[in-house]
């Protein structure tokens, strides 16, 4: 050093430009910010103040995502090229941030919009009796508490109400009259909704808030609020989706079928037997039979048995005073539907002739 210029170590004109002492190196490794001077004898490097500028606006375009090799031109070439060059990563820099949001929303659309609120708006009577007709599908076994619970789905313009405890599933879809916001699922207790039932049945609408945080029911200048369960529903829908097409359909008069699985008593299983225009409700001895009025659409349908503290629920949560009864075959889930409310749907477990039924807690 002559003593008439200032030399600054790498250590030194590292803090005075931001970048690490180990990025100048590679700096000068590749004849991009070259060091004024290195000791022969030491391999120090060391750099000048009017380095200064070049070093921070050399760190700005690295921050700003320009390649090394375009930094150079930037720095070293003309003013015409320079800006050529900026322009155009300007451009490269839009595109990847269009890309980037637009990714970036998919995966937010995909989980829900956490960070989002959901609204719909259904009729007080309604939202009662989707309480009343799917809550008691839940399980009370402690072991499994998701299956106490219910699940509420809003999406496709649809809210949606699921219960199950392993044996029957009851599904309620209303239709909102006003819904906007991010899909949107949740559990809550079926004790939960059975309040909220009772609640929404005092006014005309009810506007459901939902969130990640749980569900504010508004309605009638009252307000309620919802914590969420915990836990994972069963696949409802691939479970649905995968049932073979029924085979066998059969309308009976809904109150007279659940007075007659009624009428079983203490029994473990209730068999019904199909026949011309007439259903056999009896015991699996075939005492305690009822003989019904039926519309059978089609013929040879099989005897199915059920528990009888399955089945009667599931109708008894049904609307009208028809009950349409989906039978695929004698071992596979059963459909439930109400003749006259297509939105209900309950699918019902039968249980084998020679077994006698399941153990009821």
């Amino acid at each position: 050093m002559d003593g008439t210029t200032e030399r600054l170590t790498i250590s030194a004109f590292a803090r005075r430009v931001g970048l690490a002492p180990s990025a100048l190196r590679f700096y000068d490794d590749c004849r991009v910010l070259p060091p004024v001077s290195v000791d022969e004898t030491t391999g120090y490097r060391y750099y000048s103040p009017d380095q200064e500028e070049r070093a921070v606006l050399l760190r700005g375009l690295r921050g700003a995502g320009l390649p090394l090799a375009e930094v150079s031109l930037v720095l070293d070439g003309d003013p015409a090229r320079a800006r050529a060059v900026l322009e155009h990563h300007r451009e490269r820099e839009r595109e990847r941030t269009r890309a980037a949001d637009a990714t970036i929303a998919s995966v937010l659309r995909a989980l829900g919009g956490a960070g989002e609120r959901t609204w719909a708006t259904l009729g007080g009577a309604e939202l009662a009796s989707a309480a009343r007709q799917v809550a008691p599908a839940a399980g009370r076994d402690p072991e499994r508490p998701v299956l106490g619970c219910v699940l509420v789905e809003i999406d496709d313009g649809e809210v949606r109400f699921a219960a199950t405890d392993r044996y029957r599933l009851s599904l309620r879809t209303l239709r909102p009259s006003a819904v906007r916001g991010p899909s949107r699922r949740l559990l809550l207790t079926a004790a939960d909704l059975v309040a909220l039932g009772v609640w929404a049945a005092r006014a005309a609408d009810v506007t459901l808030e939902a969130g990640p945080d749980g569900i504010v029911a508004h309605g009638g200048g009252r307000s309620r609020e919802l914590e969420p369960a915990e836990g994972g529903f069963p696949a409802y829908r691939e479970m649905l989706a995968a049932l073979a097409p029924p085979a066998h359909r059969l309308i009976v008069d809904r109150a007279a079928l659940l007075g007659a699985v009624e009428g079983s008593g203490d029994a473990r299983a209730v068999v019904l037997r199909p026949g011309p225009d007439r259903l056999s409700v009896g015991l699996p001895d075939g005492s305690r039979t009822t003989v019904l009025p039926a519309v059978r659409q089609d013929g040879g349908a099989p005897r199915v048995a059920f528990d009888p503290a399955v089945l009667g629920p599931a109708l008894e949560a049904g609307v009208g005073p028809d009950a349409l009864l989906e039978i695929a075959a004698p071992d596979r889930p059963v459909v439930v539907r109400s003749a006259d409310q297509g939105d209900f749907t309950a699918l019902v477990m039968p249980v084998a002739l020679d077994t006698p039924g399941r153990t009821r807690s």
